[in-house]
Parts: structure tokens; C-alpha cells; sequence
């Protein structure tokens, strides 16, 4: 076992303590310091193209990436890993009173002792065994360890079979622009250094997924991401007349009731089951109060994916949807024809239809039936709305919507299915080549070796369950899948638009070897010390000698002499 506990502490501290908050400066300062303390090491002054501070690319935003290799000496050879971890993190208003403390452990500590807080965080505060901070778990320990494991390597290119990347990048919370904007930085390095990208390893943080689950988790693959939006029309009417009309937000209500929750819209593979879709957002488009019901609304969801494609959510989501509007107007003729008895109102049926129509179908109706003029029309109201950078993605996209549905000719009520946010692609790793074969086999021997050290079990699963970068580095959905996003986005190609042929092309087997802790995003956000400075460097190190073709002991030997 390398001695690494004390060292990836204090990287892990210096990183913490540069607040690198998502879509701020921040993510400047950071990406300059890490640059500075890599390019003061001694294998970088004498190779200084071996380090890059890179600029995102189609991003509003000014911030970096750093990428860094070493080339092995031992023996000359194009395999190379991948380190891979981000250096942004989620902000910082929810420490409250102890905002100025969050970036710095020894501090927030302190001040921490002073707090009522949960038994749980209280008994880990004590221990003196869990290191606290905004980035200790997610995941500012994870880049130390991989800086760790890079700078040994610059003083030890002679161990070295192959070559070893460092790549921290920035914006993993927001919209990957980071590892999306890296993938030319290691395509370029692959063309002129003939890197053969034998694995990535990522090392986000790892949690337990129950109350009382005591196992440290490695992921071999990590879950997909989609956004699945909806647009939804009524028919505007007087609230004193309420059933002349239909509420789009009763509609909404409905589809909400139908899709959050639902354990049918689970995508069970492997025999894992991620967790089902939940409401993200449901409003009403009204720009101000009136007496009149509303003429849309909208509402998106989060839906995780395992095996199914984005059009398999396509499909799935428009039958829940007409389900939705089905028992809606069944809600709403049986509550009228009640209304009725009891007010003595004149009973008559009311002639809503259920109509449920996905965005591309939509699209084609309109082209069809108003062809240049329509596109025309769309083309200059994108470029003007872009203008407007108040808009996210997803509210660029439902204006978009509303403003398309403006030329259908059958304006009866509708819900209109479409994706307005990045999609984060499914990665499954199953053996099914070799290179794949070859990084399973080094993992279980990594977790084989390092088990002994320690007293809970190191478990491997198939699918990371939360939303993370690895989706950005390998791709398992075929050509129909990916046109089933593009096709579907009303922002593709203006406002939102993602190179997944650069996925393609990289497609590195992924694994996550990352920190174990609690609260991640959220103010006890912390840390377990043995695990996350310890046995992470050193199952990612075994990892990278077995897939390199090194004697792990021998580096091991020299690592646990050496200090940061």
C-alpha cells in the first residue's frame, strides 16, 4: 500500500480552498493555480508542451481545462490512461452563516463543533476521521488523488510503460462544456503522440445508496441522462366560465401525477434499476395575472436511462402522456356533468380529444404545410431570441415551442413532447472487446489487491446512478438514438448543440474509482479520510500498472517514500 493519505489531503485542501463555484471566475482561478502547480513540477519545466490550459469551445462563459501526460520511459509504448475529474462545484449559499468558512476544512470544522447538527454528522465530526468543505467529496479529493498518481509519475517516467493524462476539467455541474470541449485535446494528442486510449479512469465521489450500507462502490459505467419536456396548449377561458375552456396547468397536474414517481419508467439492465423520472419544473407561460386561465404550459423532467435509447423515451413518454390527457378529460366530463346536476346548469358534453404530438412530427406538419416561409420565419426568431441571455436552454427551447405552435393550423389542445437540455449518454462496460475485457480484469484484480486494507467491502456495479462526466468520453447508443436528440431539441443547433461524433471517436472504456462520503451538495458535505486518500490512489494505481503491463509493488515501494 502506497502511503498517499497525507499528500492527497493536502492537494485536496489546496484545491478546496480556490472557491471554484460553476459558471463563475471561480473555475478561472482554479484552472490557473492547477496549471501553475503542474508546470512547477520539474518533468513540465523540461517538457512544457506536455501541459495545456484550454479554452471551452460554443461556451458564453470564459473558463478552462487542464490536461496533462507524462510519457513513460521504462519501455516506449502508445497505451495510455486517462485521469479524469472535475474542479467546479456547486455553490455555497447553503452554508448560510458559515458561507466564508465552506472553502476552508480546518475552519468549517471548528465552527461546525459549535452547531446542532444531525447524530449522524455530529458522530463524524468527532471521529476526526471525515474531512468537511464545499469539494472534498464532489470532487476536489478525487483530482488530488489523480494529480497524486501524476506528479509520481513525472518524477518516475523510468516506471512508466506507456503514458498517463491528467485531464480536470471544468462545468461538470452545469453542462459538461468542459470534457465536451477536451475531446479535440485528446483527439490532437492521440493523432500526434499515436496514444492508444486504452481506459479512463474518472474518480467522482461515491456514496451509500441506503440508509445503513456500509459498501465503498466502483462504476463501471454510468448512467444516461435525458430531459424530456412538454409543452402543453388549453383553450383560454374566463375563470367565471371555467368549463368553456381547458386549464393547460390541470393538464400539466395530470401528466405530472403520471410520469413523477412512476416505477413503470424505471430502465432496469444488469439487473440494477436507476430511480424513476421526477418534475424539475412546471409552470404556466402567463407573463402576468388575469382572470383567464392560461394558454400553455410547461414542465420537464429528469429520466434516467440504463439500456433505453432517447427515442425508446420518446415513444414510452408519448404513451404516458396520452394516458395523462385520457384521464384527464374523463376527470373533467365526469366533474362537469356533476357541476351540472348541482347547479342546474344545462348539461352538455364537452368535445376535448386527447392529442399528444412529439416535436418532430410537428415539425414536419409545418413544413409541410407552410414550407420556406415557416423555416424562414424560425430562423430569424432563434437569432433574435438568442439575443436574450436571461434564457437557458430550456426555456429557449419551450419559446421556440410556443412560438411554432403559432402557425399550426389546428390549434385544439395539444401536448408536444420534445428534449430541451444536454443529453448525458448511457455507458454500459460489459466485456463485450477486449479492451473492454481487459479493464474489467484489471479492476477486480485492483479491488482484489487492495481489499485486504480494508475493513468494508469495495463492491463494483455497472451503472454510476448519478449524472457525471464519463457520459461525455464513451457512447453506446447507435446513429438512431443520437437523431432521436438532435431531431427533437428545439434549440439543436442555435442555443444548444453537442459534437456526439467526437464521443464516438474517443470512445474510451470508463470506470469510476472516486471518494467515498455523505451530503454532496449540501452543507455537511464531507468526506471519509481513510477511504478517499488512501485506498482510492491505490486501486487507481493498480489499475493503471495492470493495464500498463507495471509491476504495481515496485511503484508502490517508491511511493510510499515520497511526499508531496
Amino acid at each position: 500500500m502506497l502511503s498517499s493519505r497525507e499528500d492527497v489531503l493536502k492537494l485536496t485542501d489546496y484545491l478546496v480552498n480556490i472557491e471554484s463555484v460553476v459558471n463563475t471566475v471561480g473555475e478561472i482561478d482554479i484552472a490557473n493555480s492547477l496549471y501553475n502547480i503542474i508546470g512547477k513540477l520539474p518533468y513540465f519545466q523540461k517538457n512544457p508542451s506536455h501541459l495545456i490550459m484550454s479554452r471551452t469551445e460554443n461556451d458564453e462563459i470564459e473558463r478552462y481545462n487542464v490536461l496533462a501526460f507524462v510519457k513513460g520511459t521504462k519501455e516506449k509504448g502508445n497505451k495510455t490512461v486517462v485521469l479524469m475529474g472535475h474542479i467546479d462545484t456547486v455553490g455555497i449559499e447553503d452554508y448560510s452563516h458559515l458561507k466564508d468558512k465552506a472553502c476552508f476544512p480546518h475552519e468549517l470544522i471548528k465552527a461546525l463543533s459549535h452547531e446542532d447538527l444531525p447524530e449522524l454528522v455530529k458522530k463524524h465530526l468527532k471521529s476526526g476521521e471525515w474531512h468537511f468543505g464545499r469539494g472534498v467529496l464532489d470532487m476536489k479529493s478525487g483530482v488530488a488523488s489523480h494529480l497524486y498518481l501524476l506528479k509520481y509519475y513525472s518524477e518516475h517516467p523510468e516506471e512508466l510503460i506507456g503514458n498517463l493524462i491528467l485531464l480536470a476539467e471544468c462545468d461538470e455541474e452545469d453542462s459538461s462544456h468542459g470534457v465536451l470541449s477536451a475531446l479535440k485535446d485528446l483527439k490532437r494528442w492521440r493523432e500526434e503522440h499515436q496514444f492508444d486510449y486504452q481506459a479512463l479512469i474518472n474518480s467522482d465521489f461515491v456514496a451509500p445508496r441506503f440508509e445503513g450500507d456500509e459498501k465503498r462502490y466502483i462504476y463501471k459505467g454510468t448512467v444516461g441522462k435525458l430531459l424530456p419536456s412538454f409543452f402543453i396548449t388549453g383553450s383560454e377561458t374566463h375563470v367565471g366560465s371555467s368549463f368553456e375552456g381547458l386549464d393547460p396547468n390541470y393538464l400539466a397536474a395530470e401528466l405530472t401525477r403520471q410520469i413523477s414517481y412512476n416505477p413503470e419508467l424505471c430502465d432496469e439492465s444488469l439487473g440494477e434499476t436507476p430511480v424513476p423520472p421526477v418534475s424539475l419544473k412546471q409552470t404556466d407561460l402567463k407573463p402576468t395575472y388575469t382572470v383567464q386561465t392560461a394558454l400553455s404550459a410547461y414542465v420537464y423532467y429528469n429520466f434516467f436511462i440504463h439500456s433505453w435509447s432517447p427515442k425508446d423515451v420518446l415513444i414510452k413518454l408519448k404513451e404516458q402522456a396520452e394516458i395523462a390527457f385520457d384521464n384527464s378529460l374523463m376527470t373533467l366530463k365526469d366533474r362537469h356533468r356533476k357541476y351540472c346536476e348541482r347547479s342546474g346548469t344545462p348539461y352538455k358534453e364537452l368535445q376535448w380529444k386527447t392529442r399528444v404530438l412529439v416535436y418532430e412530427d410537428m415539425q414536419k406538419q409545418l413544413v409541410e404545410q407552410h414550407g420556406e416561409a415557416f423555416i424562414q420565419h424560425m430562423n430569424t426568431f432563434k437569432a433574435k431570441l438568442l439575443l436574450d441571455k436571461t434564457l437557458d436552454t430550456r426555456m429557449f427551447a419551450a419559446r421556440v415551442v410556443e412560438e411554432e405552435w403559432n402557425w399550426m393550423k389546428d390549434k385544439s389542445p395539444a401536448i408536444i413532447l420534445f428534449y430541451s437540455s444536454l443529453y448525458s449518454p448511457r455507458v454500459e462496460l460489459t466485456g463485450k472487446n477486449e479492451r473492454e475485457q481487459k479493464l474489467l480484469d484489471a479492476l477486480d484484480h485492483a479491488v482484489e489487491a487492495v481489499q485486504t486494507h480494508y475493513p468494508y467491502p469495495i463492491v463494483t456495479k455497472n451503472y454510476f446512478p448519478y449524472v457525471c462526466d464519463m457520459s461525455c468520453v464513451a457512447l453506446s447508443d447507435d446513429e438512431e438514438g443520437i437523431r432521436a436528440v438532435s431531431e427533437n431539441n428545439p434549440g439543436w443547433g442555435t442555443k444548444h448543440y453537442v459534437d456526439y461524433q467526437a464521443i464516438r471517436d474517443i470512445n474510451v472504456p470508463t470506470i469510476n474509482i472516486g471518494p467515498y462520503g455523505y451530503d454532496a451538495h449540501n452543507r455537511y458535505e464531507r468526506m471519509e479520510l481513510h477511504y478517499s486518500t488512501e485506498i482510492v490512489p491505490n486501486i487507481t494505481n493498480e489499475v493503471i500498472c495492470r493495464l500498463l503491463g507495471m509491476d504495481s509493488k515496485q511503484t508502490t515501494k517508491h511511493l510510499a517514500d515520497k511526499t508531496v
